[in-house]
């Protein structure tokens, strides 16, 4: 399938999403939330999959919101507008295989919003990242005021939403926003290498990681402890779980069947 705003490529097990509006650098706007949230819905049924990459191009990521479509939005049509950006940005982070930002330069406002809808993180030496929303008299409106202080911690999260100020990779880098940055042509070749890396696993049980971590940040530590444990258990009697095993034992690589 293709999209109006998006790139889609596939590299073995990796899907790699680019958002494509370099001369506007990929502001967000209806359209593309909408293109998201159907290459969201396209690679959650795609059982092929280990890995998503999702970056931009040209040298943003994403700069952010499209304001100039925005400035006479009236309140309901600006609800209406955060609504669907939430809807966008949940479907991203629901993909049932990791997904990996590729943060190749703005990551600012709406831009760091879908960047926080990722998995992992990495930059390259070009990022800059920031919540400048309420410089404009609003507020973060597609998760930046709740999923930011959950990666950063509580305290990061509100000197950066209060001041809207952007920082750099290294400032990126030191607060866990970042968890490794790259010179700029070498971004996309490392990223690619985490990806195989994480291909390499058991599958079943990478997604089965990614829905236990995901239950720890919506239940009580006790019901996420429960998901956890079923989780574990309803992965051994499949065919992966024995073949790991037993090639760890064995002492040669594992080769899965995702059974």
């Amino acid at each position: 399938m293709s999209y109006e705003t998006l790139l889609l490529d596939r590299r073995d097990r990796v899907a790699t999403i680019t958002v494509n509006r370099p001369d506007a650098l990929n502001a967000l706007n209806r359209t593309v939330l909408e293109d998201l949230a159907a290459v969201a819905a396209e690679l959650a049924v795609d059982d092929s999959l280990d890995v998503v990459i999702l970056t931009g191009a040209g040298r943003a990521f994403v700069a952010g919101a499209d304001i100039k479509a925005m400035i006479d939005y009236s309140a309901d049509e600006a609800a209406a507008f955060s609504a669907l950006g939430h809807r966008a940005f949940d479907a991203i982070a629901a993909l049932p295989t990791p997904v990996i930002g590729a943060i190749n330069g703005f990551a600012l406002g709406g831009g760091l919003e879908l960047a926080l809808a990722c998995d992992l993180l990495y930059g390259s030496t070009h990022a800059r990242m920031g919540l400048p929303e309420v410089s404009l008299s609003v507020i973060p409106g597609w998760g930046g005021t709740q999923r930011l202080g959950r990666v950063v911690g509580w305290h990061k999260a509100r000197e950066l939403v209060l001041t809207g100020k952007h920082i750099k990779s290294d400032e990126a880098l030191a607060c866990g926003l970042l968890l490794d940055v790259f010179e700029p042509d070498a971004l996309i070749e490392q990223v690619n290498a985490i990806a195989d890396a994480i291909s390499k696993n058991g599958p079943l049980a990478v997604r089965a990681a990614k829905r236990a971590m995901a239950a720890g940040s919506s239940f009580g530590l006790r019901d996420a402890m429960e998901a956890e444990s079923r989780a574990f258990g309803g992965l051994f009697g499949t065919a992966d779980q024995r073949e790991g095993m037993t090639a760890f034992v064995e002492r040669r690589p594992a080769t899965f069947t995702r059974s």
